[in-house]
């Protein structure tokens, strides 16, 4: 096994920068679920893993796997909006658009990737037709998906689609419509691209069509926003089914964060909630894999030097016990939201911090690395919060003014109130004090005491993001702010009672 000393880090938290990553994959449920067809929506906090699953799926060998990945950093919204359906419900004006949207990358893949195409003379004749669509319409066969609804293009639909004209009003040519008239007839279209697409593809390949990214311009209070994030789920959701019906492997997957998906409210969210979602965990009940075990392929990976497994043990010593006789892997467990980000960012620091010892006669890390490290990832930890949460609760900063004020993770409900007056009389703006306390026990800043007994095991603190399906206890005894946030706010580590 290599030095320590010799390791420049365990990775990026960013899947986009992480050289690591692929290689160090590990096979979640949540992978599987995707890749073997089970599940097709992907939810779960930021820096849990989603970005990497989207990576992996778009790395499958190409023999018998169709992939193509949907990035919204740069996507012109502007156009797709003006194809909104106003005649429709709320939650699914987007919903044709997104079909359309899907189809026609399904049609790329069949026009310009897929080398066992056509399977047959049926095939043969339609890939023909669906080929002098997309280029008659798009100037190209291998169009960029982010301009389709760019006002200016002409969709020329006659003769290649076989639309029928009776219901179209007279002011529609077929030989050339514009993309302004497009959601007067998005149905009938999506309808003929349905039955050319699905009759198309090789019932032998695996189709995955990927969806990652989707929270840039997301804001918790646009209506607008969340009919969009609603539709692509429908449609996603209906196309899943259509491919199942003619026989064809294809997934349209979503990879969403889980505050706003919890954010989203529409009829079927509960179906699609129990048939389609699949949510990432680490180190829970609901997952066999754990942390530990993702920063052992990475240790083994970047310290091996004969391909040996390199174990937790190996490069922590746990020998020795953190304060409270706790193993190193629980105290760094326990100050992160159970994400591979938080992990690989806190054993950098430890790295870090190690490296600058002035003398590096220990092999192992050590508790002294772990203390000096803290700080540092306290701090990340909570710039990882505001990236979430700001849109949610503009105010939680004022809160953070009220624990550095209370001075210790633990809290009783009085005392948050008395330091809540407080700050109230200057900031009046405040709202209601119960209100702020579930907002901040949804995004886990804080946790509250439940006592053992009753079925539910040992005394504990309990945090939404290990127990997602339990909601807030206003009459619990105590509180607990996240231990990942102690040195930031500088608290002590027990109450003053």
């Amino acid at each position: 096994m290599k030095e320590l000393k010799y390791i420049e880090t365990f990775g990026a938290i960013d899947a986009d920068n992480d050289s690591v990553l692929l290689k160090a994959f590990e096979d979640h449920e949540s992978y599987i679920d995707i890749k073997s067809f089970n599940k097709s929506v992907v939810i779960g906090r930021k820096g849990t893993g989603k970005t990497a699953i989207f990576k992996k799926i778009l790395t499958l060998p190409i023999s018998s796997n169709l992939t193509y990945g949907h990035t919204f950093s740069d996507y012109p919204w502007a156009y797709h909006d003006k194809v909104k359906n106003e005649n429709m419900m709320e939650c699914e004006r987007y919903l044709h658009s997104w079909k359309y949207l899907i189809l026609l990358t399904l049609s790329k893949i069949i026009i310009n990737q897929d080398a066992s195409l056509p399977i047959d003379d049926e095939s043969l004749e339609l890939m023909t037709k669906l080929e002098s669509f997309v280029i008659d319409s798009y100037g190209t066969k291998d169009p960029d998906l982010t301009q389709i609804f760019t006002p200016s293009k002409k969709l020329k639909l006659k003769p290649y689609l076989g639309i029928s004209w009776q219901f179209v009003s007279a002011g529609i040519t077929p030989e050339s419509v514009s993309i302004s008239e497009l959601p007067l007839i998005f149905p009938e279209v999506n309808s003929n691209l349905i039955d050319y697409v699905f009759t198309i593809l090789n019932p032998e390949n695996n189709y995955y069509i990927l969806f990652d990214q989707l929270d840039m311009g997301f804001d918790p209070k646009s209506e607008d926003y969340n009919n969009r994030i609603i539709s692509l789920l429908l449609a996603a959701r209906d196309l899943n089914v259509a491919a199942k019906e003619y026989g064809k492997n294809v997934n349209i997957v979503i990879f969403l964060r889980d505050d706003i998906y919890n954010n989203l409210h529409f009829e079927d969210k509960n179906k699609i909630t129990r048939n389609y979602v699949t949510t990432i965990e680490w180190d829970t009940a609901n997952t066999q894999k754990t942390l530990k075990r993702l920063m052992e392929r990475r240790f083994s990976i970047l310290l091996s030097e004969d391909s040996e497994k390199v174990d937790w043990e190996d490069v922590f010593d746990e020998s020795q016990k953190m304060p409270g006789r706790q193993n190193k892997y629980q105290h760094i467990l326990d100050r992160t939201y159970l994400r591979p980000r938080d992990i690989i960012y806190f054993c950098n620091e430890i790295l870090k911090t190690y490296k600058r010892e002035e003398s590096q006669e220990e092999k192992k890390f050590t508790n002294k690395n772990i203390h000096d490290s803290r700080l540092e990832y306290s701090t990340y930890f909570s710039d990882e919060l505001d990236d979430e949460i700001h849109k949610h609760i503009p105010e939680y900063n004022d809160f953070f003014e009220i624990f550095r004020s209370i001075g210790c993770l633990q809290f009783t409900k009085e005392e948050f109130t008395e330091q809540y007056s407080q700050v109230k009389k200057r900031k009046p703006q405040l709202p209601d004090p119960e209100y702020m306390l579930t907002q901040l026990y949804n995004f886990s800043i804080i946790g509250f005491y439940r006592a053992g007994g009753q079925g539910y095991g040992g005394s504990e603190y309990i945090y939404k993001y290990k127990y997602r399906r339990l909601e807030m206890d206003l009459t619990a005894e105590s509180f607990r702010i996240h231990p990942g946030l102690m040195e930031f706010l500088g608290l002590k580590k027990y109450s003053k009672t």
